[in-house]
């Protein structure tokens, strides 16, 4: 009786103490508008308080349900205050940025958050990035479901950008501009993208209006910044598409901070879903690490290292396609011989050396190599029919071709060999005084290029072989014969040997200040870049633009949290490589630089709906573009026609509304309407490549009812179509077919069985900081979404049919994530 009372009252006891014990937690990291962390800033919360470490890292727990006020200080530091009310168990990551004269006034608070939304910033959350689904999980899988941004095909992890293509965004890591490989034709060829999520910390991106101290594009700028350790830990994700494996740490000085990570993926699962029955074996792998030593709180010295290997290898069998309607079903039926074997290597290392003068000046140095060795081999010989199909429902031959309208063949060559070389030497520095800041930056690149271009392809058909449709005179076989030379239906062949130098310049300026009671904010900048272009056997060519930008934001003095912005410039992109080289594979050395004007509007409403936050962002854009370089888009695979014989204009309107629609998660949905033409030599105005003209995306975090470590994320794009679904060898003036409509659903679901707020102390879960199983379906409702369109013909007939070229249907992955 004694030990039932004894356990009866120590039952109560533990209850009674896990009631009035009940907490939340915030944490985080706070850095100064360099990315360095500050140690020993003082964090005070009621009667509560605790200072950052070394790293500026803070774990801080609080009472819960009710409103409590933190206030983060420090000597040399403006003082941070912010408002928190968290439910039991909740924990809330808050990186204040201090030291921001431009961000900080009087008695109001402007985060980092702020600071970028003046500027026009997304800023993404890297959790999210982490566990949103998709068939290419990363950063760029996020980005899809922002207005403005698109791609209409999941095995690709490019973007286009309010009418841009993929060339036109740019890149940075910790501040360092990284590149792509150049001969990638599709996406199931792409691997891997170089961001590799599990090392992130802060992920902005601005789709246009961005200011001067980011480069030469026309569309867009990704900033990424990997993480500074601040303890011991290694996570792990894998899955039936692949694996990561990060290991982070730091010193016991906290000095040296290192952090790694490993990826594997294998794109079998999703590329043996699709119609085409291969041999398909593809290893996509990458090793990158960032490390920092801080020599003294003054200058810190960081390495940001990457070597990626790509190998894919293909071997085509058989495909049958349906298409047509219900009453005239058609299918093509296809039989393939050889392989194609590709790879892809590089690697890129970058020194960054930061020196803090004062509170007031800093200045970076940075240099930076990238390597590339590209091999794209193949011999793929189709032979097809394309015939009826049975119809009759209840015949035992239903969905057979039992007639062929056309037969013929076609045979693919490509020996394509790159080697490239880029290397970079830059100064950045910042300079403040009172509220004005000034910024600056030098950089000197040299790019190295070797390159054999070979390529051609012949088409037969019912015993004829088909000519360029380009070529004169015209084949008229069967019923004229034809006496001229058998040419290859298309054939590329070149040898290119090319040498970029490049000096970059620009300098910026930016200043808080009000009118009135309202508060404001200027930026104004230039850039300048000069390149000459050499070569075996190219005529030397040497060119220089300036590109002047600026921005203005205003935050009324109003009840409504609203901030309006403004921002335009002459934006300018030099030919990269890729953009000098025409259909032909030749270098024009003379291609001029594509010049945009931007015009930029943006609002941003701040508000509270069911007592939980939430901002509705709207911009409405316009760009006009001249000296344009066409271009033909064939999945991934950007042709240019090395010329300056187009101009364009680009407008739209983007919407998104973000928010806690589920407690305690951040959920968004998106709208985009664009509208891109161009005019080549003067024939009239018809749609770009990526005329993209709607686009619906929603971003979606939930939790299942009654199981609260069941969590959910669906993640759903729209898009209608692009153009695109004409031969990529048509004269686009005749031609402006469109693909169907986009159409996509990936939902995922996370059980979560130990994590931060839920702890073991003994048992095999003891090991485990994090650990979660889930299963994945990407492309939910099966959608048949087509990239291109495979063009058959019939001689006899001279019909053409369109038949397209199907991405990825219904496929289920299964996920664990492990955290040490």
């Amino acid at each position: 009786m004694t030990t039932k009372y004894s356990i009866l009252t120590a039952t109560f006891l533990l209850f009674v103490c896990s009631v009035f014990s009940q907490t939340a937690t915030v944490k985080g990291v706070i850095l100064d508008e360099n990315n360095t962390p500050i140690h020993n800033v003082n964090i005070k919360a009621s009667n509560d308080g605790t200072k950052t470490n070394e790293n500026g890292f803070y774990l801080l727990k609080i009472p819960i349900n009710k409103n409590i006020n933190i206030e983060f200080s420090h000597i040399t530091y403006k003082k941070v205050t912010t408002t928190f009310n968290l439910e039991n168990g909740e924990e809330v990551e808050f990186n204040p940025v201090m030291n921001s004269t431009i961000e900080q006034i009087s008695t109001v608070i402007i985060n980092t958050n702020r600071r970028k939304d003046i500027e026009g910033i997304v800023t993404l959350d890297p959790e999210a990035i982490r566990k949103i689904p998709g068939a290419n999980a990363g950063v760029e899988n996020l980005l899809l479901s922002l207005p403005g941004v698109s791609n209409n095909n999941e095995l690709s992890t490019q973007y286009a950008v309010r009418g841009g293509n993929y060339d036109e965004n740019l890149v940075y890591v910790n501040g360092i501009e990284v590149y792509r490989p150049f001969l990638i034709r599709s996406g199931q060829q792409e691997g891997l993208s170089f961001v590799n999520t599990n090392l992130v910390q802060n992920v902005d991106f601005s789709a246009g209006g961005f200011q001067a101290k980011y480069g030469d594009k026309l569309s867009s700028v990704l900033d990424i910044t990997y993480k500074t350790p601040f303890q011991f830990e290694i996570n792990t994700d894998l899955s039936l598409l692949g694996g990561s494996l990060s290991y982070e740490n730091i010193s016991k000085n906290s000095k040296f901070t290192s952090i790694i990570g490993l990826r594997y993926r294998d794109n079998g699962l999703l590329v043996n879903a699709k119609e085409t029955e291969t041999n398909y074996d593809a290893a996509f792998g990458d090793i990158q690490t960032f490390l920092t030593y801080k020599f003294t709180d003054k200058f810190h010295l960081s390495f940001l290292g990457n070597i990626s290997l790509n190998k894919y290898n293909y071997e085509p069998q058989t495909r049958q396609t349906n298409f047509g309607t219900l009453t005239d079903p058609v299918a093509l039926l296809v039989y393939y011989d050889g392989q194609e074997k590709d790879q892809y290597q590089t690697t890129l290392g970058a020194f960054k050396g930061s020196f803090f003068a004062n509170d007031n000046l800093n200045l970076h140095f940075i240099t930076t190599a990238y390597h590339t060795t590209e091999e794209e081999y193949f011999d793929i010989l189709a032979q097809y029919r394309l015939g009826e199909v049975n119809s009759n429902i209840g015949d035992e031959n239903l969905g057979e071709v039992e007639f062929s309208e056309g037969i013929g063949s076609q045979l693919n060559h490509g020996r394509n060999d790159l080697d490239a070389l880029i290397t970079n030497i830059e100064h950045k520095g910042d300079f403040k005084i009172k509220d004005h800041r000034i910024e600056w930056s030098v950089k000197y690149t040299h790019e190295d290029i070797r390159d054999r271009l070979v390529e051609w392809e012949i088409i037969d058909s019912a015993g004829f072989a088909i000519r360029p449709p380009k070529t004169l005179p015209n084949n008229e076989q069967p019923y004229i014969p034809y006496t001229g030379p058998l040419v290859a239906f298309q054939n590329v062949r070149s040898t290119n040997h090319t040498q970029i130098d490049r000096f970059q310049a620009y300098t910026q300026w930016s200043k808080r200040s009000k009118i009135g009671t309202n508060d404001v904010w200027y930026n104004a900048g230039v850039r300048m870049h000069h390149w000459a272009v050499n070569g075996v056997g190219i005529a030397s060519s040497n060119q220089t633009v300036f590109s002047p930008r600026a921005q203005f934001a205003i935050k009324p003095f109003w009840e409504k949290d609203m901030l309006f912005r403004l921002a335009g410039g002459l934006y300018y992109q030099p030919p990269f490589y890729r953009e000098l080289r025409d259909s032909e594979g030749i270098v024009q050395p003379h291609v001029k630089a594509q010049k945009s004007f931007h015009l930029v509007a943006g609002n941003d409403y701040s508000f509270k709906m069911w007592d939980r936050p939430f901002k509705l962002t709207t911009e409405a854009y316009y760009k006009k573009l001249t000296d344009v370089n066409p271009y033909t888009l064939e999945n991934v695979r950007i042709r240019y026609s090395a010329n300056n014989n187009a101009k364009a204009y680009a407008y739209g309107l983007d919407m998104r509304l973000n928010g806690e629609f589920v407690p305690g998660t951040e959920s968004w949905f998106s709208f985009g309407f664009l509208k891109t033409e161009e005019n080549i030599a003067n024939q009239g105005y018809i749609a770009r490549p990526t005329d993209q003209r709607l686009k619906f995306a929603a971003l979606f975090q939930d939790y299942v009812p009654n199981i609260p470590n069941m969590k959910m994320y669906l993640n759903l794009v729209y898009n209608t179509g692009l153009p695109g679904g004409s031969p990529s060898y048509a004269d686009p003036y005749q031609y402006q077919n469109r693909l169907p409509d986009y159409k996509r659903a990936d939902i995922g679901f996370q059980f979560v069985i130990v994590d931060e707020n839920k702890q073991f102390n003994s048992g095999w879960k003891k090991a485990f900081k994090g650990l979660s199983f889930g299963v994945e379906i990407f492309n939910m409702f099966d959608a048949q979404n087509s990239i291109t369109n495979t063009w058959v013909r019939d001689v006899y007939t001279k019909r053409q049919y369109a038949i397209p070229n199907y991405l990825t249907p219904r496929v289920f992955n299964i996920r664990t994530t492990m955290k040490f």
